[in-house]
């Protein structure tokens, strides 16, 4: 999302790229045409890229910056050819891409694919159901979770749909918006980044393409290093469990358990001082007037996106020449074409989708054709983001980054604390900046030949590790960074103040990070495995709100209060 940046902020910007270039042209003027290996300066698209994220918070900016930066020094420090270059080749090489192109599209009519289903009120439908069997404040927050996990295929649906739907049931039982807006923060952006069909799925492969050419290498399946690397993503698994023993527990600490005593004690739902935050962009989520709400409208294009995608993947991968059995199956889903097979999936459900509504005559064909579009441009920031991020990765595969961040340091990090300081580099990226993507876009190019330099470039289980590593923490910022859109998007859909979310959501965010890091990514790279670290991690998540949290049952809360007045006299 766009921030306001200070001049301050703009002039250090403008001077820190101005020293970068003059930098490159010393060193090229020194080295000649003869750079081949161009070792110190390969670190300089990077460079600018974090830099410039942390100074503009602009990511789009940041990425744009160090590919023109990058163009620069493959062009000799040529200022004008550099220019050149970034537009009619480097760019123009990404778009005509097959497969970077592919997934574009298919980021595009994933939108429109949510915003059909939306508007013909199936997503609604099914998030009513569950809201109707919300009897109590406890029942209401875990129907809430489980909605959070069922809209698994897109974050900003998820905060636009749980939370309009459950605000009305969970007011009426007093439960803090802060309370609430946690609840969806924590599953949106978790959940979604680890679905294996989500909006989010081509952008992530995309992500791992990138990883492969910063470390001069081909990727075969990425889709199934995806899946891979699922167990691995420690954060997004405990922050989803923090929220159910919180709920189950019904205990809180921190700043949370101020708000919720005073919910649960005055049936005020946020501070005095408050500014719960609504917006005219909740309407596009709006299912059309008029219109009967049936779970169908949502089921019926998601089974059918599942099935055709598995069809799919068996189909490029041939599975018609292979054998149908386990050993068949898995040998086609291995040597699948991924890109093409989930955007065949989406334009099948798509047209299934379209063909729903104008059979039940809720919306014409051209409105449908108009939703469906509407809905592509929603994720046209994603696209430029991604369009940037191949780029700059291609430049840094051209430039030799990932072998001189290997050769340089590889040797010298030891292997059992890379993942975690990865991690925790990649959350402070993704506070900082407010998004997941462009987080993601900045480490993986840094993160993974790293990883490869450790495992003295065979790719294991330590290298997907190092992958899952940068997402957990892309996805630490993405949902509790005041600038993140989701972080934004949950405070809307709650009609909760922002900073008050982020106020008391921090503690929460941080307890998860911190148990991901000790129990999760120092023992897994010593090659424990996530079946063994994921239960123990939620036992310890579970000892924390016992020894830290409080009892938020209106009993204990009403205990609590008349001592502090008997005391108080």
């Amino acid at each position: 999302m766009l921030t306001k940046v200070s001049g301050r902020r703009w002039a250090i910007a403008i001077i820190f790229v101005f020293a970068m270039l003059l930098f490159t042209n010393i060193v090229l003027a020194d080295d000649g045409d003869k750079t081949k290996n161009y070792g110190v300066l390969s670190l300089v698209v990077p460079i600018i890229a974090i830099a410039m994220s942390f100074i503009t918070r602009q990511v789009i900016l940041s990425l744009g910056t160090a590919v023109f930066v990058g163009a620069v020094i493959l062009n000799g420090g040529n200022i004008f050819y550099g220019f050149l270059r970034t537009c009619d080749t480097y760019i123009i090489a990404t778009v005509t891409d097959t497969w970077d192109i592919t997934l574009i599209l298919f980021i595009l009519a994933v939108g429109g694919l949510i915003a059909v289903m939306a508007r013909m009120g199936g997503t609604q439908a099914m998030a009513l159901a569950m809201a109707k069997k919300a009897k109590t404040a406890k029942y209401a927050m875990i129907a809430t979770w489980i909605m959070g996990i069922i809209i698994f295929f897109e974050d900003m649906a998820n905060s636009l749909i749980v939370g309009p739907t459950m605000r009305p049931v969970t007011d009426e039982l007093n439960v803090s918006r802060e309370k609430l807006s946690y609840i969806i923060d924590s599953t949106a952006g978790p959940v979604t980044d680890m679905a294996f069909i989500s909006s989010w799925v081509a952008y992530e492969i995309g992500m791992i393409g990138i990883a492969f050419t910063a470390a001069g290498m081909t990727v075969a399946n990425a889709y199934g290093i995806f899946l891979q690397t699922i167990p691995y993503r420690f954060y997004n698994i405990f922050a989803i469990a923090l929220v159910i023993i919180l709920i189950l527990t019904e205990k809180d600490y921190g700043p949370m358990y101020n708000a919720e005593k005073r919910a649960r004690l005055s049936g005020k739902l946020y501070e005095d001082n408050s500014k719960p935050m609504m917006s005219k962009e909740l309407d596009a989520m709006n299912v059309k007037e008029g219109v009967p709400l049936r779970m169908c409208n949502a089921i019926v294009p998601i089974v059918t996106f599942i099935v055709v995608t598995l069809l799919a993947m068996w189909y490029t991968g041939k599975g018609y020449k292979e054998p149908m059995n386990i050993k068949g199956i898995q040998n086609s889903f291995g040597n699948c074409d991924s890109a093409s097979s989930i955007f065949y999936a989406v334009i099948l459900s798509s047209i299934v989708c379209i063909v729903m509504a104008v059979a039940q005559k809720i919306m014409t064909l051209r409105e449908v054709i108009d939703v469906w579009l509407d809905g592509c441009k929603e994720l046209l920031l994603t696209v430029t983001i991604l369009l940037f991020a191949w780029t700059s990765g291609n430049l840094m595969g051209e430039l030799g980054t990932g072998d001189y961040i290997a050769e340089l340091v590889g040797g010298n990090v030891p292997g059992v604390v890379l993942p975690v300081i990865i991690f925790a580099v990649s959350c402070l990226v993704s506070f900082s900046t407010g998004t997941s993507y462009g987080t993601t876009a900045i480490m993986i190019p840094i993160a993974f030949p790293l990883a490869m330099g450790v495992t003295g470039g065979t790719f294991n289980e330590y290298a997907v590790l190092a992958i899952a590593s940068v997402t957990s923490g892309a996805i630490f910022g993405d949902h509790c960074s005041p600038i993140s859109d989701t972080t934004i998007m949950s405070s809307m859909g709650s009609a909760a103040d922002l900073m008050d979310h982020i106020r008391t959501q921090i503690p929460y965010a941080v307890t998860a990070a911190v148990v991901a890091g000790v129990i999760g990514f120092i023992p897994a790279s010593l090659g424990v495995s996530p079946i063994v670290l994921i239960p123990i991690g939620i036992v310890a998540l579970y000892i924390v709100v016992r020894v830290l949290g409080k009892s938020t049952k209106l009993e204990d809360l009403q205990a609590e209060t008349a001592q502090e007045s008997i005391e108080i006299l």
